[in-house]
């Protein structure tokens, strides 16, 4: 991996990963992986605990995006610098060609949903069966995601808390080390989220103005998506271990925030994942400096041309 040390080029246009890797084909195409390895130099221990690997899931409403989209670049060469070893998958649109989802159009987004989830296993499942080679602990992998991403690895960890048929992909008894989701949500069909166990510890940003991914809820009679500012609720019910950031009158942009909320990232990886603390966090943020660029969809208008 190079990352820029020369005057005048940034570390968007020479950030490119050390390996990729095919790991999975399915009828319609083949899905890889990009592995970007700790800078050379940086810390990878944190207090005698090994960094995690943090797989990563792009945004893009299940209609477009890339695992190698450059708005990522920069935030993949901030988590490399600072020791983390960041696998970026790509993962099928389920949603690609579709002009408008909503309530009834249900069907069409659980599809989506857990056919990225069902591609999210496999790239951990690959990650697992190859970790010696790939120098990766599977006992210390974290999930994140951003938009559609953060709605899979959300769903992710519900499929795995619950144990459901998504999961036999898995090792007996696998969880993520931790979960990062910028701008997420959860979808279900039997009302209220709930976690037949534990979730493992979980980061949430959500903006509480986000008209694309649902800050709070919506609701029909059983069927839900359930966003941060809902999962929440359920997080602080049940004593789950979560830090939880409410972005006041922000949209959807947070979910390309990664960049300018760094030190939220490391405080939890540090705290919640590496040591193993149950420091609980929430906060409401307001920041006019929080997002900063980012090219990504940031309306339903824009994503969907509606």
């Amino acid at each position: 991996m190079a990352l820029a040390g020369t005057t005048g080029i940034s570390a968007q246009e020479i950030l490119s990963p050390d390996y990729t890797f095919m790991f999975a084909q399915r009828d319609t195409c083949e899905l890889y992986m990009d592995i970007y390895e700790p800078a050379e130099g940086s810390m990878t221990t944190y207090q005698g605990k090994e960094k995690p690997t943090v797989i990563f899931m792009f945004g893009g409403g299940f209609v477009g995006g890339s695992r190698d989209d450059q708005d990522y670049m920069k935030w993949f060469g901030q988590m490399t610098s600072n020791g983390y070893r960041i696998i970026s998958i790509d993962y099928r649109l389920g949603l690609k060609g579709t002009d408008k989802v909503g309530i009834a159009q249900v069907n069409l987004l659980d599809n989506a949903i857990h056919m990225a989830v069902e591609d999210l296993f496999s790239a951990t499942g690959y990650i697992i069966e190859n970790a010696g080679t790939l120098g990766v602990d599977p006992n210390n992998i974290v999930v994140s995601g951003s938009s559609a991403g953060a709605i899979s690895v959300m769903q992710a960890e519900y499929e795995i808390a619950n144990r459901t048929s998504w999961t036999a992909e898995l090792p007996a008894g696998f969880n993520y080390a931790g979960v990062m989701s910028f701008a997420g949500a959860i979808l279900s069909r039997e009302g209220p989220v709930d976690f037949k166990t534990a979730p493992c510890p979980t980061l949430m940003l959500h903006g509480t103005a986000d008209g694309l991914v649902p800050y709070k809820q919506i609701r029909f009679f059983h069927l839900g998506f359930f966003g941060g500012g809902k999962l929440v609720e359920r997080f602080k019910k049940f004593g789950y271990n979560f830090n939880m950031y409410h972005f006041m009158d922000y949209g959807h942009e947070i979910a390309m925030a990664m960049e300018t909320t760094l030190d939220l990232q490391t405080d939890f990886l540090q705290t919640n994942v590496m040591l193993g603390k149950k420091r609980i966090v929430e906060a409401w943020i307001s920041d006019p400096d929080v997002f900063k660029g980012g090219s990504g969809p940031q309306s339903p208008e824009e994503l969907y041309g509606n």
